[in-house]
This record gives C-alpha cells, structure tokens and sequence, in this order.
C-alpha cells in the first residue's frame, strides 16, 4: 500500500512539472497538457474541422499513447480486447468531448488552470465531481455497458489504435505534405493556441513519460472521485494533489500564477456553463470506466473499446467545431448550451437504459 501511495505521489509530481515545463517550452498558458484540447488540435491537423485557430498534431497525445502502449508491453497487461456496447461508448466519447470544449479543457487542463490561479475551473472542477456523483447514482442502480471480451485468437485489433498513431507521428516527424497548396496532410494554425506549442522533440518526450506514470498508476480524475465516493479509496486523488501542489509552486515561480476569474488564458467565466460542461464530461466518464486521459491509455493497452470512446472524441471535436458548439474566450455560443443541456438528458437516459438488476 505504501509502495502505490509513492507511485501516485512521484507521478503527480512529475507530470506537473512536466505541464509547467512544457508551457516554458512553448505550449499555451495553463495547457502544458490537455487531453480534450490537443486532440482537439489533432483533431483539426487532419483536416476533419476547420477552426484555423486550432490545427496542430500534438506530440504529447501521439508519446502519451507509445508510451502507455510499451509499458503495458513491457508489464504484459497489453490485452486486444472490445465489444462492449461500442456505438454507445463513440456516443459517450462524443459527448465527453462536448462537455470539454464547453469548458475549454479536461479534468487534467482543469487541474492545471487552478494551479496558474483560474478560479473559473473551480467552478468547473465543482461540476466534474456533481458529474461524477450523478454517473455513481447510476452505477448504483446497476447501470453496465457489459464485461469487454477478449480476442480469442488474435491480438491484431488491438494494435491498430497504436498502428494509427505511429503513421500521425510519422507524418508530423517526417513533414511529409501530399498538396502543398492546400496545406495537407496535416494542418497547423498561424495564430492562436495551435500555433503556440513547445519543440516536437520535448512535446514527445514529455508524453512518453506521461504515458509511462499514467499506465502504471492507472491514472483517470473521475476514477478517483468514483473510487472515493464508492469505497474511499484515495489513492489516484493523492496523485493529482501532487499535480496541483508541483503546478501551483512551479507556476508561482515562474511568474506564471495569475489568481481569478477574467483574463486567463483560454478560458471564459461564464459559470454556469463552465460547471455544466465538467458535469457533463464527468458522467461520460464513470460510464466509459475513465475520462480522456484513461481512454488514450486503455487503448493503447489493446481495449477497442476505449479506442472507440477515442474516435467517438474526435468526432466530438470535429462535431463542435463545425457547427459551432464549442466555447471560445468570449464564452459559450447558445447551440454549444444546447448540446450540453441535451447531452446530459441523452447520457442520464442512457445511464436508466443500461440499469441490471442489483
């Protein structure tokens, strides 16, 4: 028990250090790491919105997945596995991105803003763990998407989640560019939060070692609320206290601390909907067994089932782009409050919808 209370500890203090360094390298003010944000900003490297502000192929999402996947090699936990209830998850996955971009972060960007003194994730990590109690209600009732089947023949299909982010790492390492006309393969923004990133090099080093930590502590900020609310148990909460803590004292360091609510960077201080998108990303959460950050991992690991929840994120990204869902720094648009509303009544229909008997 000790051994893993370390474990959360060193890893809660690595990656927020690593969030802070990978700002002083570069990438956006209180964003050193984001899950929702930059594969938001894959999302429109290849071309799937058109939001020009937000193009970019990030390489902590690309090094975050490699490193998760050589270590559950290297553990023997890598298991192709899937099945369970796959067009519902790419549902939830999609709406877990919604709720995201309405607050314009994941809980890990969430974590990493209170520590550069934004007090409008406050108000959104009040929302996540509401969220999180709404998804335990559920869990409570019975709510199962049903038990993930093992390939019994072959481990091919677990491969291709990793397969696909090795060609996107290629891609962006290699600089290779089919139509230089039109700009692509791949996209990158001149201006905004896609043009700002630190080096290729530092950005995939950090995400292995991300991917490492998050694989073996089994990382996810609504596992540990649900474990707490479930069975107390706090071990993954330790972890991303160490998060906060490391952030917060480096960011004060650096001169990066700014406490309040106007004038953060990437952000908007429209609370209710700051709280409404957590909420809503909280309860896809514990109803896909992990939010964005677990998701990556888990597939990466071999389980199709979370590769789907991804692609269901990337869909969700390329959904609030293209029809004007997703938040800005001016705040919310009223078809993004919509979707939000209408996501938390469709995923709480769900959660009734998949009740056993307990």
């Amino acid at each position: 028990m000790q051994r893993e209370k370390l474990l959360f500890a060193v890893t809660g203090v690595v990656i927020g250090g690593l969030a802070v360094l990978l700002v002083l390298s570069g990438n956006p003010a209180n964003m050193g790491m984001c899950i929702a944000c930059f594969l938001r900003d894959i999302t429109g490297s290849l071309g799937l919105h058109r939001a020009g502000v937000v193009q970019y192929m990030r390489p902590e999402i690309l090094g975050l997945s490699l490193g998760a996947f050589v270590t559950a090699l290297g553990a023997r936990e890598f298991r192709s596995r899937g099945g369970s209830a796959p067009f519902v998850r790419f549902f939830l996955g999609m709406f877990m991105m919604i709720g995201a971009l309405m607050f314009l972060g994941c809980p890990l960007r969430d974590i990493l803003r209170i520590s550069g003194g934004d007090l409008n994730a406050v108000v959104g990590l009040f929302g996540f763990v509401s969220g999180v109690l709404w998804g335990v209600f559920f869990l409570r009732q019975g709510f199962n998407l049903g038990a993930a089947r093992l390939e019994p023949t072959t481990q091919a299909g677990g491969y291709l989640f990793v397969a696909l982010v090795t060609v996107m790492l290629f891609l962006l390492v290699a600089g290779i560019n089919f139509n230089p006309e039109a700009g692509g393969p791949l996209f990158f923004s001149k201006e905004g939060p896609g043009s700002m990133h630190a080096p290729i090099w530092i950005a995939l080093a950090a995400g292995l070692v991300i991917g490492f930590l998050a694989q073996r502590a089994r990382l996810c900020l609504s596992g540990g609320f649900r474990d707490f609310f479930l069975i107390r148990e706090t071990g993954m909460l330790l972890a991303y206290g160490g998060i906060l803590v490391t952030a917060l004292i480096l960011n004060i360091v650096f001169g990066k601390f700014n406490l309040g609510f106007a004038n953060q960077p990437v952000a908007h201080t429209n609370h209710i909907f700051n709280f409404l998108g957590l909420f809503l990303l909280g309860q896809c959460a514990v109803f896909l067994g992990g939010c964005p950050l677990r998701q990556i991992v888990m597939a990466s690991e071999g389980d199709m089932d979370a590769a789907v929840a991804v692609a269901g994120m990337v869909a969700g990204a390329a959904v609030a782009h293209n029809f004007m869902l997703a938040a800005s720094p001016k705040g919310p648009t009223g078809f993004g409050e919509i979707a939000v509303i209408a996501g938390i009544l469709i995923v709480s229909l769900i959660g009734w919808a998949y009740r056993e008997e307990v």
